[in-house]
Parts: structure tokens; C-alpha cells; sequence
């Protein structure tokens, strides 16, 4: 895990969030705090279905439960691709 992440943690990382208590977080920090092997604390911003930050968290998963987030439907309408321009940039100068 890195900053930048987006995970989906659900009761395969701990039992707290099973169910609806599920949840996409978006990684700013994992701590060095010394834990359990196989398991690890994160800091990161809840998002929601529109992919807004909703609130920062600390939690405490296992590793092996964390799995990476689908992407949100705004994620994926800022990820439609366009075609590459190529050539000379209109205003620029050249020598």
C-alpha cells in the first residue's frame, strides 16, 4: 500500500467493516506504528459513490483482506481517453 491508493475495505480486512459497514478509502499515509504481523494501520479519506472525500480515517486491516477499489463513475468519465495532438503548438516560438 502507498499514498494514492483507492482500496475497497470490507470485512475481508477486518471484521468492523463487513456488510454495509463497507467502505473505499483513499490512501495518504501507512504508518511505520508497529502492528500485528500481516496486519497495518492506514490514514486516508473516506469517498463516496461520487468520488468526493466524505472523512479522513484511521483504520487498522489486514493486508491480505485489502483488494483495489472499482473505479467510481466519475473516475471513469475523467478517464475517457482523447487523441493525441502532435506537431507544432499554435503560439509557440521557434528559432
Amino acid at each position: 500500500m502507498r499514498p494514492g491508493d483507492l482500496l475497497r475495505i470490507d470485512g475481508r480486512a477486518s471484521v468492523q467493516f463487513a456488510g454495509d459497514r463497507a467502505l473505499t478509502l483513499r490512501v495518504v499515509s501507512v504508518s511505520d506504528r508497529q502492528a500485528y504481523d500481516g496486519w497495518i494501520w492506514l490514514t486516508g479519506y473516506v469517498i463516496d459513490r461520487r468520488g468526493n472525500a466524505t472523512a479522513k480515517r484511521e483504520i487498522y486491516v489486514q493486508v491480505s483482506g485489502l483488494r483495489p477499489a472499482p473505479l467510481l463513475a466519475a473516475q471513469r468519465r475523467s478517464y475517457v481517453r482523447t487523441p493525441a495532438r502532435r506537431g507544432v503548438v499554435s503560439g509557440s516560438a521557434s528559432s
